[in-house]
């Protein structure tokens, strides 16, 4: 059975982890967008965030999965579900917020770094795992956490991810990535985000024509 998150990897072929980009960029119609949600900054910071996912899931909502990242209080999945998000990132395994985005409908996409992390996640709800940091967790290790992960289940590296390390992630089992500062960081031309973005676009696609990502046989992007 096709996950939720599978058949939004099969539909957009990014997603990107700072609402400024989208905005800056919004010819980039088909991706899912997932914008912070910090711990700290105040509530000013978090409204400003709020803010960003409402205008983005009003303009883009039929072509994007747009949500929250960097998730850390449960209270924040009502919050972000009420602005229009659909989409819960999170950089660790903290269950009670996966169940909370689970039962309310979201694609909820947790950090983990082992497999008693993974199959936690999972028995909560969790539509698919974000691999992080990646840095720590290179392709061997995630080839390793393939073979015993369900295969059903999209596994997303995210950290430090590049257009030259992509390619033996995928080989190694890789679904998709989650982008960052590689793509864009505070200050970067618009000029500077479309090449970036460019340079991503054309690395996944070229892993793509090359084949299935490891030996699953379904189809992933960025």
């Amino acid at each position: 059975m096709t996950s939720p998150l599978k058949s939004w990897l099969d539909r957009c072929p990014w997603w990107l982890s700072s609402a400024e980009c989208s905005l800056r960029k919004s010819w980039i119609t088909r991706l899912s967008h997932s914008t912070r949600i910090p711990d700290r900054g105040g509530a000013a910071q978090l409204a400003g965030s709020l803010t960003s996912i409402a205008l983005l899931s009003g303009r883009f909502g039929d072509s994007m999965l747009v949500g929250a990242g960097t998730v850390l209080q449960a209270a924040q999945v009502e919050q972000v579900a009420d602005a229009g998000g659909r989409l819960i990132v999170m950089p660790h395994t903290d269950t009670e917020i996966i169940a909370t985005a689970a039962k309310a409908g979201l694609c909820v996409v947790p950090g983990f770094s082992t497999p008693t992390e993974a199959f936690s996640a999972l028995r909560a709800g969790a539509s698919g795992l974000k691999l992080f940091p990646a840095e720590a967790s290179p392709p061997a290790v995630l080839r390793a956490m393939r073979a015993v992960l369900p295969k059903e289940v999209a596994v997303l590296p995210v950290g430090s991810i590049t257009p030259v390390n992509m390619a033996e992630y995928w080989s190694s089992g890789a679904d998709g990535f989650g982008l960052g500062s590689a793509l864009y960081k505070a200050g970067m031309s618009a000029d500077r985000v479309a090449a970036n973005a460019a340079t991503f676009v054309s690395t996944i696609r070229l892993l793509s024509r090359r084949g299935p990502n490891g030996a699953r046989g379904h189809h992933a992007a960025a």
